[in-house]
C-alpha cells in the first residue's frame, strides 16, 4: 500500500460490495479516514481497506454520496504506464468489436465510464479526434495522463485531444473548467463523420455531449430496416440522426421535431448532405409533446427520444408521469398498423419500470400493442457486468394495430 495515499477505513461488514467488484465506495460505508503526507481533497487517489486494515481497492475520492470512484482492485502504483494499458485495453475492445478503423463508421465510444474500469471519464472519437469528457475531479486532474495515453494508442492516426468537461464536471467542485485542446488542433470547426455509411456533421466544440448521440447507433440501423413506404416522425430530432436513417430505408416522407432551431438546422444540413436539398424532409422547431397532441394519424413510424426525464431517483415519478404521457400520444395517433420506437436515457428509469410505462400508456390509449423489439446501447457503450446501473438506455420497439 503506498504510504502517501490518504486511507478510506469503512465500517464493519461494508466491503461486500466492494469485494464482488462493485466500483463506488459510499459516503455512508466510510468510519473514518487516515491522512497521508497531505490533507485530504477532491480528486485525490485514496486506498479502501476494510475495518481489519485489508486492503480492498483505490480510487478517487470526490465529495457527495459516493465518495471514492474504484480506478483498481489491486494494489497497483496509478501511473503514466497505468494509464497507458487501460486506454490500450479499451482500444483493443473496439478493435474487437469492428469499430476501429472501419471506412463506414468513422465514430465510436472508446471509454465508457464503468464499463471499461474508468469511471468518471467518456471518450468518443471523431475520424482523428479524441473528445475527452470528466465525470469526476480525479479525472479530470489526470486529463493529461489521459491525453497522453491516446497519443501512445494510436500514434499518428490522432490529429487531436478536446477536453470538453466544463459541464460535466461536479458543479461544486469549482475548477473553473474551460473546455479546449489538450493536444494537436483541428482545423475545422465541423467534421463530417460516417455512421453505417451516412454522413453526419459533428462540432465537438459547440455541439451536446460530445458533439453526436453515438449511443443510438445500432437503434438508427434498425430505424432504417423499418422505415420504407412510411411516413415518419423524429421527435426530439437532435442533428436527425433517425431522420437520416429513416430516408436510407426509403421512407416516404420524414418530418423532425425538436425545441432548439439550432438541432432543427442541423437536422436539415444532415439530411441535405445525403440526399439533397429536396429530399422530403421537413423539420419544425417545436414542442414535441404539444404537437403529438395536435396531429391526426399522420405517421406510421414514430420515434421518441426524449433527453432524460430523471437525472436521479428524486423526481422518478414526474419522470414516469412524462414518459407515459408522450407515449400514450403517440400510441393514440400512429396509424393502424405503424412502429414505435420508444426509448429512456434516464438511469434511474429501470427496463421494467419502463416497460410498465409503455403497457400504461397502451392501455390509455386502447390500442393493441406487441413488443417487436427489446433495444439498449451498443456494445462500444459496455456494462460492466458488477455495475449494473450503467445500463441507462432501453428502448421498446412496439407494433400497433
Amino acid at each position: 500500500m503506498a504510504k502517501n495515499y490518504n486511507i478510506v477505513h469503512l465500517r464493519r461488514g461494508k466491503e461486500e460490495s466492494l469485494q464482488r467488484c462493485h466500483p463506488w465506495v459510499f459516503s455512508g460505508a466510510i468510519e473514518r479516514i487516515s491522512e497521508g503526507i497531505k490533507p485530504l481533497e477532491e480528486g485525490d487517489i485514496v486506498d479502501v481497506v476494510t475495518k481489519q486494515g485489508e486492503f480492498i481497492a483505490r480510487g478517487h475520492w470526490q465529495i457527495g454520496s459516493i465518495a471514492v470512484r474504484v480506478l483498481t482492485f489491486e494494489s497497483e502504483e496509478i501511473d503514466q504506464s497505468w494509464w497507458n494499458r487501460r486506454i490500450a485495453e479499451a482500444l483493443n475492445i473496439r478493435q474487437a468489436l469492428g469499430l476501429y478503423n472501419n471506412k463506414e463508421t468513422t465514430c465510436y465510444r472508446l471509454v465508457h465510464g464503468e464499463g471499461d474500469l474508468l469511471p468518471g471519464l467518456v471518450i468518443d472519437i471523431y475520424e482523428r479526434t479524441a473528445v475527452v469528457q470528466c465525470h469526476s475531479v480525479g479525472m479530470y486532474h489526470s486529463r493529461m495522463a489521459i491525453a497522453e495515453a491516446l497519443r501512445e494508442a494510436y500514434g499518428e492516426e490522432l490529429e487531436a485531444i478536446y477536453d470538453k468537461s466544463s459541464q460535466t464536471l461536479p458543479f461544486k467542485a469549482d475548477l473553473g473548467a474551460i473546455d479546449g485542446y489538450l493536444w494537436g488542433h483541428s482545423a475545422k470547426s465541423d467534421t463530417i463523420v460516417l455512421e453505417n455509411g451516412l454522413k453526419f456533421k459533428v462540432n465537438w466544440e459547440e455541439g451536446q455531449k460530445t458533439g453526436f448521440f453515438i449511443d443510438q447507433r445500432v437503434n438508427r440501423d434498425l430505424v432504417r430496416q423499418y422505415s420504407k413506404g412510411r411516413k415518419v416522425l423524429n421527435t426530439f430530432c437532435y442533428t436527425g440522426g433517425f431522420s437520416v436513417a429513416a430516408m436510407a430505408g426509403g421512407a416516404t416522407e420524414v418530418v423532425s421535431i425538436d425545441l432548439s432551431e439550432r438541432a432543427v438546422k442541423l437536422a436539415e444540413e444532415n439530411v441535405a448532405l445525403n440526399f439533397g436539398a429536396e429530399a422530403p424532409h421537413k423539420a419544425i422547431a417545436c414542442n414535441a409533446v404539444e404537437y403529438l397532441k395536435d396531429i391526426e394519424s399522420d405517421y406510421d413510424l414514430i420515434i421518441l427520444d426524449p433527453p432524460a426525464f430523471a437525472k436521479h431517483h428524486k423526481v422518478l415519478g414526474n419522470a414516469l408521469q412524462g414518459y407515459k404521457k408522450i407515449n400514450a400520444r403517440a400510441l393514440e395517433k400512429i396509424r393502424p398498423g405503424g412502429i414505435l420506437f420508444t426509448f429512456s436515457c434516464s438511469q434511474a428509469v429501470s427496463r421494467d419500470l419502463f416497460r410498465t410505462t409503455i403497457f400504461t400508456a397502451a392501455a390509455i390509449a386502447r390500442r393493441k400493442v406487441r413488443i417487436i423489439g427489446q433495444l439498449t446501447q451498443p456494445a462500444d457503450h459496455p456494462i460492466n457486468i458488477y455495475h449494473p446501473e450503467g445500463e441507462y438506455l432501453k428502448g421498446l420497439v412496439v407494433y400497433v394495430e
